[in-house]
């Protein structure tokens, strides 16, 4: 996976609600864009959660990205 998919996903209009799974099993919820920050190189980044906890993801070592059919307003 590339980090341009990542920036793609993020840019997306309109914005879907998508998974992001790691190379360590983990898999963290990205529900808008503006719950992400970026470090100036790109290359991590920290991913806010409706709870206010946060994860930092080194974006290299993310596998794959998931966009659950039910959250795009799919049956």
């Amino acid at each position: 996976m590339t980090l341009e998919r990542f920036r793609d996903a993020m840019r997306a209009e309109p914005f879907f609600p998508f998974r992001v799974y790691l190379a360590d099993g983990r898999s963290i919820r990205v529900v808008h864009p503006e719950y992400v920050a970026w470090n100036p190189g790109g290359r991590t980044a920290v991913i806010i959660q409706p709870d206010d906890s946060c994860q930092h993801v080194d974006l290299l070592l993310v596998t794959s990205l998931e966009f659950p059919a039910s959250e795009k307003g799919a049956a």
